[in-house]
Order: C-alpha cells, then structure tokens, then sequence
C-alpha cells in the first residue's frame, strides 16, 4: 500500500492543478489521513467505471459497519470525504480499488 499525503487548497490560490497533484492508484490499495477537511478524490480515465472502497474499521452495538464505496464512470472524477469514521488501526484510511488501469488519486485538504 503507497501512503497518500495531502495537498492544501488554500484560500489564496486554492488548488489551479488538482489533476496534476494526483499520484498513480496503487495495485495493492493506498493509505490516506483522515480527518476535518480532508477528502480522497478519484480520477478515472479509464473506458470503464472502476470503484474505490474504503474501509470502515468501526462498529455499532456490536455490528459491522459496512464500507464505503465511490463509483466514478468512465473519464469522470469523484470525491469523499476522509472522515474519522475510515481511521484505522494505523491512524489512516485503507483504500482499495478494482482496479487500477488509468486511475489517479489525490488527498485533499479544504482552506489552511
């Protein structure tokens, strides 16, 4: 798994290349930060749809919480936000994908 890092849309400039900050998805998933303000967002430039889980460590009473998935069609992008709900046992989100033909990633931080 590659560790994401994040980059700051600050509110002098924001972000002008957000595609350009994105990194490869990696075969065997990726780790990002959670936490306020941070979302993963998702570039598919694939012909087909691919979908990104992230997992949800938590549970309530007892019972599983179920993954999150984002479905991005072909040549579109998708966000989520990267809530403490996905913190892991390592203080990270684990995401996976399936697969990762053409797909880039980037973790994102709103203001600072």
């Amino acid at each position: 798994m590659a560790a994401l890092t994040v980059t700051t849309a600050t509110t002098v400039g924001g972000i002008a290349d957000l595609a350009g900050a994105a990194v490869a998805a990696a075969g065997g998933g990726d780790t990002a930060p959670v936490g306020p303000g941070l979302a993963l967002v998702v570039f598919n430039g694939d012909a087909s749809p691919h979908t990104a889980t992230i997992a949800t460590p938590g549970t309530v009473d007892g019972h599983a919480i179920a993954d999150a998935t984002l479905v991005v069609a072909a040549g579109d992008v998708g966000i989520i936000p990267l809530t403490n709900l996905f913190r892991g046992a390592t203080g990270r989100a684990a995401i996976t994908y399936d697969a990762v033909t053409s797909v880039t990633v980037a973790v994102i931080k709103i203001g600072a």
